[in-house]
């Protein structure tokens, strides 16, 4: 499966699975990151990091570390 960081400018996506344990995993999911919510990839930082994304109506940026632990399939 491919992660949230792979994930290309433009592509909405749909959220599988969460990684990572307590406090983050915790921070993510409060963010909206949640099972089976929809995330369009809206900008790239030139290095990277952040990734600006599109949930549940808002925009989000997340750090590339954050977006590693976030596993997500193609709609």
């Amino acid at each position: 499966m491919k992660t949230l960081k792979e994930s290309k400018i433009g592509d909405t996506i749909r959220v599988v699975k969460l990684h990572g344990e307590g406090a983050v995993k915790r921070r993510i999911m409060d963010m909206g990151l949640t099972k089976g919510v929809e995330v369009q990839i809206r900008k790239v930082a030139p290095l990277g990091d952040p990734i600006e994304v599109t949930v549940r109506g808002y925009e989000l940026s997340i750090r590339k570390a954050d977006a590693e632990m976030i596993e997500v399939e193609s709609m």
